[in-house]
């Protein structure tokens, strides 16, 4: 059995689809066996493939005011861990990043998701991330959201926390007004223990 430490360091080191990004790889992850919440995401953008810290753009910003935490919180790998669908930057497409790479989740998911054997909660990013984690057959991203009290309190659909989707949270309200304070009160309960 591949130690964590092992395990991890083999997956920063993944090139196994370094044909396919334009900018080469350099797999983004954080993660700790100790962490309580997980942040399953898509695959980092240009931004962060550039810094190479998880979210260090404007969508990690909004994600921090989603779960009420701070930047020190948010970046201290025994209390969340970040594992995205893809580890690198994809490459840009017409509207926005192209889908994550699937040789990443195919490669690493399972046997990283097998070391977090403290999570109490995880966090759906965007549709991929939803489709690994409710099912291919997943509704529509708005109607699995609604539907969050369904998977309360392990199972948490948002939307990616993108600035791209600005247009989807003017036209839904009832995300910021019912879904984001039991989500803060969550993660708040979660990281206290």
């Amino acid at each position: 059995m591949t130690s964590f430490s092992s395990l991890l360091t083999e997956a920063r080191a993944c090139i196994i689809c370094e044909a396919h990004l334009p900018l080469g790889p350099r797999p983004i992850l954080q993660l700790h066996p100790k962490a309580r919440v997980l942040v399953a995401g898509q695959a980092p953008g240009k931004k962060v493939h550039d810094s190479g810290v998880p979210f260090d753009d404007a969508s990690g910003n909004r994600l921090r005011e989603w779960l009420g935490v701070t930047r020190e919180v948010f970046y201290d790998p025994e209390q969340i861990a970040i594992l995205p669908m893809g580890f690198c930057f994809p490459g840009a497409g017409r509207s926005g990043d192209r889908p994550p790479r699937p040789e990443c989740a195919s490669a690493w998911r399972k046997q990283l998701l097998g070391k977090l054997r403290h999570l109490e909660v995880t966090l759906a990013l965007g549709r991929y991330a939803q489709a690994y984690h409710f099912g291919e057959a997943s509704s529509s991203l708005t109607e699995l959201v609604k539907s969050w009290r369904t998977y309360w309190p392990r199972m948490i659909p948002l939307p990616h926390p993108s600035p791209r989707n600005n247009l989807w949270l003017r036209r839904n309200p009832w995300f910021e007004v019912e879904l984001l304070p039991s989500l803060r009160k969550r993660v708040s309960e979660v990281l206290a223990r």
